[in-house]
């Protein structure tokens, strides 16, 4: 255990270390500075500005922003739906893989489309490496650099600026941020053992005399991309508990940092487009003290072991080791587990459905926050929620006019804020409890108990998060859930974003208050705490049936030994 801490401690020292350098570029990104990469990326795009015919100039209004979201995003998965149906027709399938049913395919493609990457299907047997690569690898950077753009919009937009024109944001993102540290990252996979190929599968004879067919593939650029972008669909089924996607712990510590850079990142970027690094600082370390907690339970539960278990050992204690990869251990297990959740990236390392009770609550309760870190651009509108809602119980509280960053804060931002709280559970627990209550011919459930229960709110929760994890024993591979799945992920991912640009519009376009020596300070450590608590209860209070009924009956009924 003392060596899995060691481990654990320094990969966070690295993600405390590269996260204001992350943020800072992306700063730099969106402001329009120049870089080392500028020779290489404005040619480029400079071309793509004038084949679709944008001007860098062009400031876009909240519901044109939306719009270009919207609109792009629907041309990308009708363009990517259509290569899907076609796949047998079309280069480099060289196991001549079939097309998949129309409920799959739509599922798949909103999937990628909302940067959720829930897979109902195993990868290497459902879609050929052309599929793979043009159309789920091209949603992979896509959606990472939609949920970016948005995010920088919302942060300009609060802190009193234009908010800025989408494709020119869209296209920053991806030349300047995912597509180079995508090109190092995959080429620093290849290095450690993640194969790179377009070759077929591997014919291989076994000591039992029978043949055996190892797939590969591009891997390497595909897994980069899917740590960087918080995407979390996998090449394979096993997804990065597989030995080629992670071969051992130096791709493991790549792939962990790829997860949560660009999230943590952002804390700071607003914190330089706030001016005011101090603020990031207080709500950066708000965020790590929360995820140490819930890393502390998950660590707690996995290495106290199964009671039942344990009870057979006559009262030893030996932790939980179904579900793990003996490469990586229970400390790394774990760590990526929580980190996944926490990012809204979802790629699994070993199975989620393995963890006892207490990595089950971590997990799950990442993705109910969705703040603690959060999806690349949508967790840091997540925080930034939290905040104008601290703010504004804070003023009431005190008897000064709720303001956030010098401006107002009135109804209409309230509703909104509201609206993005509340569609969350709504996209969660309504279809769960539809499908609880036609179990037998809906859910797949295959454990039907307590832990069946968080199956079935686990699969919704990560839809509606934009997580691509699943607690894996549920038979979810029917009309039913893609269906069900793929309408919580669009009320997931775009209701969010459309409220959020819209309240960012309209502070955006508030007169600043002078500030008054008695004005509420956000950078401090009270206004700070504040705002951690109100996270913390307001998920609590909302998804507390959730967590009794799954989570928390789960260990009780464990400890009691039945």
């Amino acid at each position: 255990m003392g060596q899995g801490l060691l481990q654990i401690g320094l990969t966070l020292c690295i993600v405390i270390a590269i996260s204001p350098i992350f943020g800072r570029y992306i700063f730099s990104v969106y402001i329009g500075q120049k870089s080392l990469l500028e020779p290489l990326v404005n040619p480029l795009e400079k071309i793509i500005y004038a084949l679709a015919g944008i001007s860098k100039k062009d400031n876009m209004n909240a519901w044109q922003y939306i719009r270009a979201v919207l609109y792009s995003n629907l041309f990308m998965g009708i363009a990517v739906y259509l290569l899907l149906v076609n796949q047998a027709k079309l280069p480099w399938n060289p196991t001549n893989l079939v097309t998949p049913k129309w409920d799959l395919l739509l599922h798949t493609t909103v999937s990628f489309v909302t940067n959720t990457n829930i897979q109902h299907y195993s990868g290497e047997n459902t879609f050929s490496y052309f599929s793979q690569i043009a159309a789920l690898s091209f949603l992979m950077f896509t959606s990472a650099a939609t949920g970016l753009a948005v995010g920088i919009a919302v942060i300009r937009g609060l802190t009193g600026k234009a908010l800025g024109n989408f494709y020119v944001d869209f296209t920053r993102g991806i030349t300047r941020i995912l597509f180079p540290i995508s090109i190092v990252g995959a080429i620093a996979l290849i290095v450690v053992g993640v194969p790179q190929t377009l070759s077929g599968s591997m014919v291989v004879n076994t000591l039992e005399g029978e043949t055996q067919y190892i797939t590969t593939g591009p891997v390497a650029s595909f897994e980069m991309i899917k740590m960087l972008g918080d995407n979390g669909g996998g090449f394979f089924s096993a997804n990065s508990a597989h030995p080629f996607e992670n071969p051992n712990g130096a791709s493991n510590l790549i792939e962990i940092l790829a997860m949560v850079a660009i999230p943590a990142g952002l804390i700071h970027t607003y914190g330089f487009f706030a001016k005011n690094r101090k603020q990031a600082w207080l709500l950066f370390w708000m965020v790590f003290a929360i995820f140490l907690v819930l890393l502390g339970i998950a660590m707690a539960g996995e290495y106290g072991g199964n009671p039942l278990i344990n009870n057979l050992l006559r009262g030893s204690t030996t932790p939980n080791l179904e579900g793990k990869e003996v490469r990586f251990g229970v400390a790394q297990t774990v760590l990526w587990a929580v980190i996944s959740t926490a990012t809204m990236c979802g790629a699994v390392n070993g199975m989620q459905d393995s963890s006892m009770p207490g990595g089950g609550f971590a997990s799950l309760f990442n993705m109910f926050s969705q703040g603690i870190w959060g999806g690349i651009g949508t967790g840091i509108i997540h925080l930034l929620i939290y905040l104008i809602l601290a703010m504004f119980i804070a003023g009431l509280m005190v008897g000064h006019t709720p303001n956030f960053l010098g401006r107002k804060i009135e109804q209409r931002e309230i509703f909104l804020v509201g609206l993005v709280l509340l569609i969350h559970p709504m996209a969660i627990l309504i279809p769960s409890a539809i499908t609880l209550l036609n179990h037998v011919s809906l859910s797949g459930i295959t454990n039907p108990d307590f832990h069946g229960l968080s199956r079935v709110i686990y699969e919704y929760t990560a839809a509606s998060a934009n997580n691509a994890s699943t607690l894996q024993g549920l038979n979810d591979r029917n009309l039913w859930w893609n269906l069900s799945t793929t309408l919580t992920m669009l009320l997931g991912r775009y209701v969010p974003i459309i409220a959020m640009l819209l309240v960012a519009e309209s502070m955006a376009k508030k007169p600043q208050l002078p500030e008054k020596i008695d004005s509420l300070k956000t950078d401090s450590l009270l206004f700070t705490s504040l705002t951690g608590g109100i996270m913390l209860i307001v998920t609590g209070l909302i998804f507390f049936p959730a967590i009794i009924l799954g989570p928390v009956a789960e260990g009780i009924q464990l400890a009691s030994g039945t």
